[in-house]
């Protein structure tokens, strides 16, 4: 990893439909060196801090990166949630694209890195031509049966029993009194709750159809890493999922946590930085789909 200091640039971002998107962006300290423009699409409940370690190396590595809070989450929050009207594919195709859009400068081409529901972003984007490749992470289809027999019941439990009764009690989904990561929009637990009924998420749900037919947009190269130890996105869930970017080559990547070095992964720990050999992976791949040699990270001054 780099040692260099990169400071982030705090930025609002405007989506199509006028809301105020807080993001982040990371340049790289010797301009002459920059490589493409990276966006970083992040999970579902998961606020943009948690990939600074990330977005600091790839700027270090040549990379103007942005990373970004969608609606509802983190600083693009209301100052409550309760009453909050959304749609959940509102953070593909306007919060992800207004990050891509500013991305867009100097003739630069653009790659981004997704997390979870980042995979399923990018064929939400109302115009995939706009991104060059993409890199995913923990991407899966979310249904349970896909999972490990005892987060199985655990997630059962939780759209069958306990999501119910704090949504009912808060009006939205409490998630960080469990722990799990910022407090969820009522609109955002429904839906997703409602895909993760079906063994290919949302590619199985026939109201979703006018949506899912616009995954054939989606032509530019993906690379798909699911980790064996990830019980939320196993292999399978991965598999399950991309295979709806029917008209897009996609590679997948399985990792072994017991062999590669890196320690446990889970749903989370591919953006820790013990993690940075993934980091290193994708941003090497991204450089020799672009044409380009690979940079190694800029030294401390």
């Amino acid at each position: 990893m780099s040692t260099t200091p990169i400071n982030g640039e705090r930025q609002t971002l405007l989506a199509a439909d006028g809301y105020a998107i807080a993001a982040t962006r990371y340049r790289p300290l010797q301009p002459q060196t920059r490589r493409p423009a990276l966006v970083v699409a992040g999970a579902t409940a998961v606020p943009q801090g948690f990939y600074r370690r990330f977005a600091e190396h790839a700027a270090a590595r040549g990379y103007d990166t942005l990373t970004l809070d969608y609606r509802g989450i983190g600083l693009s929050a209301p100052p409550s949630l309760k009453g909050f009207r959304m749609d959940y594919l509102d953070w593909g195709r306007l919060d992800l694209a207004a990050g891509v859009a500013a991305m867009q400068t100097e003739g630069r081409p653009v790659v981004l890195v997704g997390h979870s529901y980042g995979g399923h972003a990018l064929g939400l984007l109302p115009d995939p031509t706009q991104v060059t490749a993409a890199w995913t992470f923990a991407t899966g289809a979310g249904w349970h049966g896909w999972m490990p027999p005892l987060e199985r019941l655990r997630v059962l439990f939780m759209w069958r029993v306990l999501g119910p009764i704090l949504t009912r009690r808060a009006g939205y989904l409490p998630w960080s009194r469990l722990g799990m990561g910022e407090d969820l929009p009522l609109d955002v637990y429904r839906q997703w709750r409602q895909w993760c009924r079906f063994p290919r998420y949302f590619f199985d749900d026939p109201a979703m159809k006018p949506v899912t037919e616009r995954f054939d947009d989606v032509r530019f190269p993906i690379v798909a890493v699911n980790a064996l130890d990830d019980a939320w996105a196993p292999p399978a869930s991965r598999d399950a999922f991309m295979a709806g970017y029917r008209q897009a080559p996609v590679r997948t990547v399985t990792v072994d946590p017991r062999g590669s070095g890196i320690g446990p992964v889970g749903h989370m720990g591919y953006f820790r930085p013990q993690a940075s050999a993934l980091w290193n992976d994708a941003l090497d791949w991204f450089d020799t789909v672009l044409g380009q040699a690979p940079q190694p990270a800029q030294a401390a001054s």
